[in-house]
């Protein structure tokens, strides 16, 4: 069964006490480290901002099966956050792509979630209006004229499937409830 499958949806549920625990320790952790990085200097924190968040879109591809070029996220971060790193270096359209929706989800996470936003993540991920070899209409959502959409892996005739999407004909509705659930549950 898929999320978008359990009856429950898309009304998630936590323990509040155990949440605010973890969510306690957390800020303190997170106040000791912005106390140490105000005593680095202007430009150790700016390294350190780099990096993190380098290791951040990295690790995050990576959960995707995408290995980017560590050299070119790197340059494509300092060129958008105004960091002197001693010279550009070309970085490829995807990169950029993948780049760009990290860097405004992570530093425009107050800013409305909306149905546009995510739609401009997508197109940011694929500049080329391509997935692999198939291409994806860019800037909307899915049809399924070509079937459901899935995340498959395995040789061809023994594909093993890991994920199933939500039918297209209601894609649009589901993002809807996630979207109202963001805006409703997640204000504190």
């Amino acid at each position: 069964m898929y999320i978008y499958q359990d009856p429950k949806w898309p009304k998630f549920y936590w323990n509040q006490e155990t949440v605010l625990e973890v969510l306690a320790k957390v800020k303190l952790s997170q106040g000791m480290l912005l106390g140490k990085m105000d005593a680095l200097g202007f430009e150790l924190k700016d390294e350190a901002i780099l990096s993190i968040l380098t290791q951040d879109i990295l690790k995050s591809s990576e959960i995707e099966g995408e290995i980017l070029d560590k050299e070119q996220v790197r340059s494509s971060i300092a060129r958008r956050l105004g960091l002197d790193i001693g010279g550009w270096m070309h970085v490829e359209r995807n990169i950029e792509g993948v780049v760009e929706m990290m860097l405004d989800a992570t530093q425009k996470y107050n800013e409305p979630l909306t149905k546009d936003r995510l739609i401009a993540w997508q197109a940011s991920l694929f500049p080329t209006g391509y997935s692999g070899m198939h291409k994806i209409e860019v800037g909307q959502f899915r049809d399924d004229k070509n079937g459901p959409m899935q995340v498959i892996s395995g040789p061809v005739g023994k594909e093993k499937i890991h994920y199933q999407a939500p039918d297209a004909s209601c894609l649009e509705g589901e993002v809807d409830y996630f979207i109202n659930w963001v805006i409703i549950e997640t204000v504190f």
